[in-house]
């Protein structure tokens, strides 16, 4: 997730993208850090079946730069434009 100038990112794990999104949209969590920098627009996500093999990945990619998160970012969504309309169908 990342702010509305894109400059800010977070990455997470969970169990249900769309209850997670909603909730950091809605801001429903206030402690968290989604809602301290403003994140609500989801521009990336990936979908594992085992929630092990999710949290290594989600592990791997908060270990890198930011440069590089980036760049993984715009290889699927080069505007970084809400994919959240993408999951609720």
């Amino acid at each position: 997730m990342t702010n509305k100038y894109d400059k800010v990112l977070y990455i997470g794990v969970t169990n249900s993208l769309f209850r997670r999104i909603f909730e950091h949209k809605n801001k429903l969590l206030p402690k968290s850090f989604t809602y301290k920098y403003n994140l609500t627009k989801l521009v990336y996500f990936e979908v594992y079946e085992d929630i092990n093999q999710a949290i290594f990945r989600e592990k791997q990619i908060k270990g890198w730069l930011k440069k590089k998160k980036m760049e993984l970012i715009k290889n699927k969504n080069p505007k970084f434009r809400d994919l959240f309309d993408d999951i609720i169908g």
